[in-house]
């Protein structure tokens, strides 16, 4: 698949967008479905979850690992062999370069991904128009965030920024660039059961959610450990609502 970025003329000259890259995937089959992309992984989260596989990237003041015109020099030799980079944190939009880097990206000719939980819907709306993907989690419904995130009323933030993802997403229809959308829940049994599963994907549903990606928590890189209570049996997900429902 070709990206659907613009097609340069000849590799951009390297410059520092202004982000702290705390890692770069240099190959992922899995961070945008469908897809050969790089994963840039950005530094800082203002929320804490219990089943973060990310912990390291939690603390917003941690120095970046990688000096973001390395990330570049990178992206200049993968022309034409990638089809796009995703943006992934962390939470990358609690970075004020992010938007820089997603025009650096897009110089190259790449599509854009972004990976975001939508802590920052202003944030989000204002690098929206450069996206062609978003993978946004929706980790409960509203009331039930702050003891997933650990962060007060977090859930507000969350699904003003699925509505505003949406809406992107009807008014690029029929576009040369449509938006691709992903929402994704991570299931941990001691955080959700299935009565509340089936209530979110509900709520999903009537939003105009298109794609729900349900992800069973996997201890592996957490601080939690393993769960208390037994798998859930995800027998009450709206498939008859959602057009396309898929268990990871």
């Amino acid at each position: 698949m070709r990206p659907t970025g613009p097609e340069p003329a000849s590799a951009p000259r390297v410059r520092d967008a202004g982000v702290r890259v705390a890692g770069l995937a240099r190959f992922s089959s899995v961070d945008w479905p469908g897809r050969i992309v790089a994963t840039v992984f950005l530094q800082g989260c203002p929320w804490d979850c219990r089943y973060c596989h990310n912990p390291d990237l939690i603390a917003p003041r941690t120095p970046g690992a990688m000096p973001w015109p390395e990330v570049e020099s990178f992206l200049a030799a993968r022309v034409g062999l990638l089809d796009g980079v995703v943006f992934s944190g962390g939470e990358p939009t609690m970075q004020a370069g992010l938007r820089a880097a997603i025009s650096r990206v897009r110089e190259f000719g790449f599509a854009v991904g972004l990976q975001t939980g939508g802590a920052f819907p202003t944030r989000l709306a204002r690098v929206l128009p450069d996206v062609d993907g978003i993978g946004l989690d929706v980790k409960a419904a509203a009331v039930d965030y702050a003891g997933v995130t650990g962060r007060g009323p977090s859930g507000r933030a969350a699904f003003a920024s699925l509505d505003l993802v949406l809406a992107a997403q009807r008014a690029r229809d029929g576009s040369s660039r449509p938006l691709d959308v992903e929402v994704r829940t991570t299931v941990h049994p001691d955080l959700i059961d299935d009565q509340r599963l089936g209530a979110l994907g509900a709520e999903l549903a009537s939003r105009g959610v298109r794609r729900w990606a349900v992800q069973r928590f996997r201890p592996t890189g957490t601080r939690c450990g393993a769960p208390v209570r037994a798998p859930l049996r995800l027998d009450r997900l709206p498939y008859d609502a959602i057009e396309c429902i898929e268990v990871r």
